[in-house]
């Protein structure tokens, strides 16, 4: 089973909805007992290219699962949900 956590949430500094979208995963993970680490696409060329200014992102297992608000019961819903 691998460490890494299912959660990456990429960011830009200064961003208020980034900040919003920290405290909804912090939300989240306190439900569901996962991890999330944050990616700022000003370190990140290839990240910046990707999502410029459609910024917070959060992706799931690699995956985008949205962008500019967390849909919170969504993303619990997915995380609990068993994969086949």
């Amino acid at each position: 089973m691998s460490s890494d956590p299912r959660l990456i949430l990429i960011t830009r500094p200064g961003c208020h909805l980034c900040e919003d979208a920290k405290a909804a995963l912090d939300r989240v993970v306190a439900v569901t007992g996962d991890r999330w680490i944050e990616k700022d696409v000003t370190e990140d060329i290839g990240l910046e290219r990707e999502y410029g200014d459609r910024l917070p992102v959060v992706l799931l297992d690699g995956k985008e699962h949205g962008y500019w608000r967390v849909e919170e019961q969504r993303l619990l819903r997915d995380l609990t949900t068993p994969q086949l």
